[in-house]
């Protein structure tokens, strides 16, 4: 599969996820702040790891994540009704920090330019 088709299909994924778990899971474990930040589809389209990002404490983000791999079968059958593949992916979500890392980076930042004057 080349490089190309593969981001597409990343991106249609991630799209497409991103809609269903804003719009249709009514799982009150799922936090209102999770949103979908990668997908990434195996080359045989079988496997999908999909990247979310949850604003809130340790607790939201571990029920959010029990409540989107609860829901992972009704999400790929989702899925596949309105994304064209030859495989439809198993899912599996995984946690992603890297917005948090880098507003608390942005926070240090700010201080240190506050501690210099502001120059």
């Amino acid at each position: 599969m080349s490089k190309h088709r593969k981001d597409r299909i990343n991106e249609e994924v991630k799209r497409v996820l991103s809609d269903i778990i804003r719009n249709e899971l009514k799982d009150p474990r799922i936090s209102m702040m999770c949103s979908v930040i990668a997908a990434e589809v195996t080359p045989d389209l079988k496997f999908a790891k999909v990247f979310i990002s949850v604003l809130g404490n340790e607790e939201e983000k571990k029920n959010s994540l029990a409540g989107l791999n609860s829901a992972a079968g009704y999400i790929r059958r989702e899925l596949s009704s309105r994304v064209d593949l030859r495989n439809y992916p198993e899912l599996h979500f995984e946690l992603d920090n890297t917005i948090e890392h880098g507003a608390k980076i942005l926070g240090i930042l700010n201080e240190i330019n506050k501690k210099d004057g502001g120059q």
